[in-house]
């Protein structure tokens, strides 16, 4: 897999909750802090939320130090799908989204991250070593990965032990 072909990570979990329980812990955009070894918060930049809202995350990684990116909300269709573009709405660095399906009192609920188009922080490393770019792409996929398996089981947690 390489960066141009927009790889992606995506894990799922059941929660027995009512979605709008579920709906609410996906759209706080700094709860995935207190489950994810990378990203330290967000901020909204202003009183918008729906598509358009903007809002300034915070991450770090061993082997890039820390970072700020603007975000912005591409996607809001409530109890449905929450999601975000990063750096720029229509040319990304990443996207990530969450996808709720509401079964009776249970919801399946999907984290979804795509690298790329636009460059990011691993453009650096596929720059510097090519022929590595398919070891590299999927060991970041297995981080994307590591981090929204943790907050999903985070927000299940939350969600049916606060219901």
């Amino acid at each position: 897999m390489r960066y141009a072909d927009g790889p992606t990570a995506q894990v799922e979990v059941v929660i027995d909750a009512p979605v709008g329980r579920v709906w609410e812990l996906v759209t706080d955009i700094n709860l995935p802090a207190r489950f994810s070894s990378e990203f330290l918060g967000a901020q909204w930049m202003d009183d918008t939320r729906g598509v358009g809202a903007r809002f300034v995350g915070r991450s770090q990684h061993k082997a890039m130090g820390e970072w700020e990116t603007v975000s912005y909300v591409s996607r809001y269709e409530p109890m449905r799908v929450f999601a975000w573009s990063v750096t720029d709405l229509d040319d990304p660095s990443s996207t990530w989204w969450f996808e709720l399906e509401s079964r009776d009192d249970r919801v399946l609920l999907r984290h979804c991250g795509r690298m790329g188009p636009a460059p990011s922080g691993l453009t650096i490393a596929i720059t510097s070593m090519p022929d590595k770019e398919e070891r590299i792409v999927a060991r970041r996929l297995e981080e994307f990965e590591a981090n929204m398996r943790a907050t999903l089981e985070g927000i299940k947690q939350l969600a049916e032990n606060e219901s």
